[in-house]
């Protein structure tokens, strides 16, 4: 099992980065998939949620600027992410969930975001 994330980076304030999963090694599209972020010395947070069967949610505080979309053909979760703030600077992480075994949940590695002038 793998999921690889990539196109984290350096960007300016307002700009925008979009976030990839590559998922491989399970039935991704039997999976929620979640991004989940940490940033330096604050917990976990989940900011965006896509089901198996496409319901969608965002944290508060990055709704209107993320967009979450999956696409199961090509086994890949995507992260769109646009007006950044600094605030968003964090490591961000793929995650898979089984809802039906708890055992069969996988994390990636993480990208790093980094919004700086």
């Amino acid at each position: 099992v793998q999921l690889v994330e990539s196109g984290g980076g350096l960007v300016q304030p307002g700009g925008s980065l979009r976030l990839s999963c590559a998922a491989s090694g399970f039935t991704f599209g039997s999976y929620d998939m979640r991004w989940v972020r940490r940033a330096p010395g604050k917990e976990r947070e989940v900011v965006a949620r896509i089901s198996s069967g496409g319901i969608i949610n965002y944290e508060d505080s990055v709704k209107g600027r993320f967009t979450i979309s999956r696409n199961n053909a090509k086994n890949t979760l995507y992260l769109q992410m646009n007006s950044l703030k600094p605030e968003d600077t964090a490591v961000y992480y793929c995650y898979a969930e089984y809802r039906y075994d708890s055992r069969l949940n996988y994390w990636g590695q993480g990208t790093q975001v980094t919004v700086s002038s």
